[in-house]
């Protein structure tokens, strides 16, 4: 998952995956029992130890998880064990992967208690409730502040401005085959250029010095150099697709801490992730799926989860802890792609951008 190296930091500082987590073979019964609620996840899952406790004392449920691999790889498991789940509940299916879900009845209709703290406009199956919003955050280009401020450049702000020669040979990003934020970066490419315009727009980026490598941890921790990864790796380029929250993970882990980031975000090459979780259809314990997914979208958890998760609540009722708003960078108008759009256009782009790209 590409905030996997975020959140092995959190633990290291002391906060913590669910319990009792699990390999496929080990946990392939379900539910485990009327008091076990399993939860589905990508690797990147994790939240406060605390927090945690509270759920299962209040709730009577002991929660166990079983970590499948990346979004993609979790969501396809899900889609071959569907009627039979692997557990209750499903989290991290994002909106670029939604309606692959969804066409496959992965989910159970069930209305979350606390859904009318949820934005309207992340509830992306509303009346259907099929899946319940958790989550958003943004996939942007990062840039190093150092290397902008050393070489009197301007940092690029938009889609257009990474084409410029300005900017030659100083971007990386991540293989849309292969990576959740290298495909958000093409989807958002294709929303802010159209299906007729975004194969030329990554004709003239490639001809400006693209890199593409594999993933988001070669792509930020290695080749990035405003990374505390890409500084010890030696990393050369000061342009990377990442995250918005990138900027507090920098500052929030560094010794001293800074006042400000050393890392900015170009606020108009950003393309939306909301992120879902949802009753799983076959639940052994549903009821207790239904009491774990009402826990996602509580006030205490969706405040735990900024520096555990580095991703924003999706409830009103939530506010983001202090050390993390400070170093955090909004995005006010990133771009979006219906979810259908996205189903009946992401394989084809996805081929496309390999032949045009890679090739």
């Amino acid at each position: 998952m590409s905030k996997k190296t975020y959140v092995a930091v959190a633990v290291g500082l002391g906060l913590v995956s669910l319990s009792a987590c699990g390999s496929s073979s080990d946990t392939a019964g379900g539910g485990g029992g009327s008091k076990t609620v399993t939860l589905v996840s990508h690797d990147s899952w994790a939240v406060s130890k605390d927090v945690l406790a509270d759920f299962e004392k209040s709730s009577g449920y002991r929660v166990r998880v079983l970590k499948d691999g990346d979004a993609g790889q979790a969501v396809n498991k899900a889609i071959l064990s569907k009627g039979n789940p692997q557990g209750d509940v499903f989290f991290g299916v994002d909106n670029t992967l939604l309606s692959r879900a969804l066409d496959n009845g992965v989910f159970a209709p069930y209305k979350a208690k606390g859904l009318d703290q949820v934005e309207r406009r992340y509830q992306l199956d509303a009346g259907r409730n099929r899946v319940t919003p958790i989550d958003t955050g943004d996939i942007c280009v990062n840039y190093d502040k150092k290397y902008f401020a050393d070489h009197r450049l301007t940092p690029p702000a938009s889609f257009a401005d990474l084409a410029e020669p300005a900017y030659k040979n100083l971007l990386v990003t991540e293989n849309a085959s292969t990576s959740s934020p290298g495909l958000g970066f093409l989807l958002g490419t294709a929303a802010r250029y159209g299906d007729d315009g975004w194969q030329a727009y990554w004709k003239k980026l490639k001809a400006n010095g693209v890199k593409v490598v594999d993933g988001w941890e070669q792509a930020y921790n290695e080749e990035f150099s405003g990374s505390a990864g890409g500084k010890k790796a030696g990393g050369d380029r000061p342009l990377v697709v990442s995250y918005a929250s990138s900027p507090p993970v920098e500052a929030i882990y560094a010794d001293p801490q800074p006042k400000t980031s050393p890392v900015g975000v170009a606020k108009g090459t950003c393309f939306r992730q909301i992120e879902f979780a949802g009753l799983l259809d076959g639940a052994k314990n549903a009821k207790g799926g239904q009491a774990l997914v009402d826990f996602l979208i509580s006030k205490k958890f969706q405040e735990d989860m900024p520096l555990n998760m580095f991703v924003d609540p999706v409830t009103k009722n939530a506010t983001a802890p202090a050390a993390y708003t400070k170093y955090a960078v909004p995005v006010d108008d990133p771009e979006t792609l219906a979810p259908r759009a996205i189903a009946d256009h992401r394989d084809d782009w996805v081929k496309s951008w390999t032949s045009l790209v890679l090739k």
